[in-house]
């Protein structure tokens, strides 16, 4: 055997990479239009994918712009809810490296599964195959498994990202120089008794951070509702509650 033939291993990997790139090509919407190059130099498109309301109201665009890179950090929850606000508004997403995300939760939310495509183990090198996804998905979640990312091939994924308009969004590891960072953390339950009871609520505690400006914090309240997750800020949910109270007073 000639020593520049490929390993059973890296075989797989490349014919797995191939038939991504197959399907990338044929998404609806992208495909052949997406993976034309543009000039590096090419702004961040100002185009925003829609993420949950309350989530919105943190953001300083109101959404996650096209083409950026978003560091992210904490519950799986918040990957659920950003990854059903996409698929649920038409657009197409993809989880990479993330096995344990929960894709009941997301249909909870609202996601539309067929519009989400789950590489739950990419192998060694889960950003190789992320970088293959963003030629022909809006939103790809991309789980490092506690990888850093060497800086020039995080320049490289962004200008990637930002060149075919898709929004990368990476956990579990380190990454230099994201577009926003979004830090949550869950800081109590409800509807739980004294080890009993059915849970109704979650409060999660959300921080963003951009490059320009100061952090924005805000409380998210993920509620059961016949079947469905809805999101709520908690400020809104105060005044609600505020409100019943008067009325049956």
């Amino acid at each position: 055997m000639g020593s520049d033939a490929l390993s059973p291993e890296v075989a797989a990997r490349e014919r797995t990479l191939d038939d991504l790139r197959r399907r990338m090509a044929s998404v609806p919407g992208r495909g052949e239009s997406a993976t034309g190059h543009m000039p590096h130099e090419q702004p961040l498109r100002r185009d925003l994918l829609p993420v949950p309301g309350p989530l919105a109201e943190l953001l300083p665009d109101g959404g996650l712009p096209k083409g950026a890179v978003v560091a992210y950090s904490g519950a799986h929850s918040m990957l659920s809810g950003l990854l059903a606000a996409v698929t649920g508004d038409g657009g197409h997403a993809a989880v990479v490296g993330l096995p344990r995300l929960g894709l009941l939760a997301a249909a909870e939310m609202g996601a539309q599964l067929s519009r989400l495509a789950v590489i739950a183990d990419p192998g060694p090198d889960p950003a190789e195959v992320a970088a293959v996804l963003l030629d022909g998905l809006d939103l790809v979640v991309l789980g490092l498994g506690g990888l850093a990312v060497p800086p020039a091939r995080c320049r490289v994924l962004a200008a990637r990202a930002r060149n075919r308009g898709a929004t990368l969004v990476v956990a579990g590891g380190t990454w230099t120089n994201p577009s926003l960072r979004l830090d949550t953390r869950v800081t109590g339950y409800r509807g739980l008794g004294a080890g009993r009871g059915r849970l109704r609520s979650v409060c999660l505690d959300v921080r963003v951070s951009a490059k320009a400006g100061p952090p924005r914090h805000g409380r998210i309240d993920l509620c059961a509702q016949a079947g469905r997750t809805e999101w709520l800020a908690r400020e809104a949910e105060t005044r609600e509650v505020v409100d019943l109270r008067e009325a049956v007073s």
